[in-house]
């Protein structure tokens, strides 16, 4: 277990947060959430004593041991196989089928065992720190954007692993389909405070966004009372027969916690420009082949071969598959950013492309600012539209002036998209196009997205992407590449990944040995199981979720009558009516005890409501894990 008490950490006179603390229990696999410069990796970093803080604790037991992924590549063996072996604690030296197994989970094939790992990109390098870091068995695994050099069945793979990990999780991600199927509790970082609850980010940032509704609420209702309170001392402090409650309102005014307006928080909002389209058929792609290794006699096993696709107005596709089987390859073509050795593209007059590639960050000039990058971008951007663009990117006043080389990666990602967010397009090429974005961002790009009146053909890995948009995949599966008309479920439904299953079998820990699956309910008997317990779900939820809201309105409009009284209160203090004042007190305090009343019933039906839910969530991911 790991306590963090009171932390405060600050770089620049900008203060990251203030005094936060921060538990993780025995077996606790925690998301830590925030949105990009918020200090998450500096969090994670000053656990791993690479960060000092400027005041607060990190206690750390004896003996325990974290592990992490380095992204600094210094490979001391000739051989994969041999440096994924260099993780193995002292006492496991000799289980290299461990190592076997977690090389095969991350895409690794068995012929690569023996290759020396200098010979690989740079992404299956990162892989392979990873792979040492799962195999150390530590007792915390510190885990930072894993799924950033990933494909989709090697992410699915790790989210399995990481589900049957024995011991504690910190892990940041961009990918929330990713971080909600591992965790079993979120740690957000928010206005320089850390608040940590039980469950996924969609229960963390509903319950971020009610406190923040009530503190408002509060803070309005707060300042009105106020202001009540000194209108009455100012108009009747001269007052002999109101002296006392002139002073009970004095008392009652300095114990009043001046609470701060929130400051508002900055939304990345993307919005892209579309260009009408008035025919159906944008594009056709004809028998598409392409190799980046060429003999005098033509072609060397070509990587596209022969793909056909025709792309609609509307159209939202797909390309899913391995790295390295030629995903980005193909978009490039389609987007002709590539020429095809064999075949061709036919574009309809009135097609107005954009393309969004991993690497394009490239293209951007380091010598011209964030502003004049945007406003470049296209002929009728003048410099106000792109100081807005600016704005939607989170480049506000002067961050738009910055350069381009003093960027990060992540910034520069967003001017990439800033310039094609103010170039009216009607189809959209995005490759990978959530990396270097924080969470919100991907909820907005995903949002924005749906939007956009264009056709949008992307590559991704990320899950609740292709979930919430894919209409039509191109699937690189098998060494070979299909067209799959439907939605990704159908997929998952009706093809699925077939090595995957195999994959994770290979990867399972040897902490729990595979089990057989004989006896196992299969995937039909799994989806009436659920549809079942969904029903049920709602049977018994929705008669809480009546009672909440009918006491939630009561409680409105005991409120407002409340406020009524007080009002009048006020009106007739100056009257010197006695037994109308003392009769009006009794009313208003009656109304003040029902309200407390609804409160409390609330709070019991609203932890029953949660109680009763979170035992159908369990009972529904155990249903999703096969068990």
């Amino acid at each position: 277990m790991i306590s963090i008490e009171n932390l405060t950490k600050g770089f620049g006179g900008q203060e990251l947060f203030d005094q936060i603390s921060l538990k993780i229990n025995p077996r606790e696999r925690v998301g830590l959430v925030g949105r990009n410069g918020h200090g998450k990796t500096t969090l994670m970093r000053m656990i791993l004593g690479e960060e000092h803080q400027d005041s607060g604790n990190i206690l750390i037991p004896g003996n325990y041991r974290m592990g992490y992924v380095k992204q600094h590549l210094d490979f001391k063996e000739c051989s994969v196989l041999r440096e994924g072996c260099l993780g193995l604690p002292e006492h496991e030296k000799d289980h290299q089928w461990k190592v076997e197994k977690i090389l095969v989970g991350l895409g690794f094939s068995p012929a690569d065992f023996s290759r020396h790992p200098s010979e690989f990109s740079g992404g299956y390098q990162v892989r392979l720190n990873l792979v040492k870091v799962l195999v150390s068995d530590p007792d915390l695994l510190l885990l930072d954007e894993p799924t950033n050099y990933l494909d989709i069945t090697s992410i699915r793979w790790l989210e399995k692993f990481l589900n049957q990990w024995p011991r504690e999780i910190l892990l940041i991600t961009h990918d929330r389909s990713f971080m909600d199927a591992v965790v079993t509790h979120t740690a957000g970082l928010h206005r320089r405070k850390l608040r940590k609850i039980k469950g996924d980010t969609g229960k963390y940032y509903a319950q971020l966004a009610q406190d923040e509704e009530i503190y408002e609420k509060t803070r309005v209702n707060d300042e009105k009372r106020r202001k009540e309170l000194e209108l009455f001392i100012s108009r009747f402090r001269a007052k002999a027969r109101l002296a006392n409650m002139v002073q009970s309102r004095i008392k009652t005014l300095s114990k009043m916690e001046k609470k701060d307006k929130l400051e508002s928080v900055n939304e990345l909002e993307f919005s892209f420009r579309s260009k009408s389209y008035a025919a159906k058929l944008m594009l056709q792609a004809k028998d598409l082949t392409f190799s980046y290794h060429k003999d005098k006699e033509g072609l060397s096993s070509p990587l596209i071969h022969h793909i056909s696709l025709t792309v609609q107005s509307g159209d939202r596709i797909c390309i899913v598959g391995k790295n390295g089987k030629g995903k980005t390859t193909l978009l490039k073509l389609l987007a002709g950013e590539l020429e095809p050795d064999q075949g061709g593209l036919q574009y309809n007059p009135g097609v107005a492309r954009g393309f969004y590639e991993q690497t394009n960050v490239k293209s951007l000039v380091d010598g011209r600012s964030v502003e004049e990058e945007i406003l470049y971008s296209h002929p009728d951007v003048d410099r106000q539209h792109a100081r807005n663009i600016c704005g939607a990117m989170m480049f506000e006043g002067d961050s738009a002036l910055k350069k381009i080389s003093v960027l990060s990666g992540g910034e520069k990602s967003r001017v990439m998209l800033g310039k094609l967010l103010v170039t009216p397009l009607n189809l959209l090429y995005l490759d990978e196009p959530t990396n270097h974005l924080d969470m919100e961002a991907c909820d907005s790009l995903l949002a924005a997205i749906d939007s956009f009146d264009g056709a949008v053909v992307m590559v991704t890995h990320n899950e609740m992407f292709l979930h919430a948009l894919a209409e039509r995949l191109v699937v690189f599966k098998n060494d070979a590449i299909e067209v799959f008309e439907g939605s990704y479920a159908d997929f998952l439904e009706k093809d699925g990944w077939d090595d995957e299953q195999e994959a994770g079998e290979e990867g399972v820990d040897d902490r729990k040995q595979p089990e057989d699956d004989a006896g196992k309910p299969g995937k039909k008997e799994l989806r009436k199981r659920r549809s079942e317990l969904v029903q049920r779900r709602s049977k018994e939820l929705k008669p809480l979720e009546r009672k909440i809201e009918n006491i939630e309105s009561s409680i409105e409009t005991l409120e407002k009558e409340l406020e009524d009284l007080n009002r009048l209160l006020l009106d007739i203090s100056g009257s010197g009516d006695g037994r109308k004042i003392a009769e009006l007190s009794k009313t208003i305090h009656d109304k003040q005890t029902a309200i407390d009343d609804h409160f409390d019933r609330l709070q019991v039906l609203s932890d029953e409501y949660d109680k009763v839910k979170a035992s159908f969530d369990d009972e529904l991911d155990r249903i999703d894990q096969g068990l």
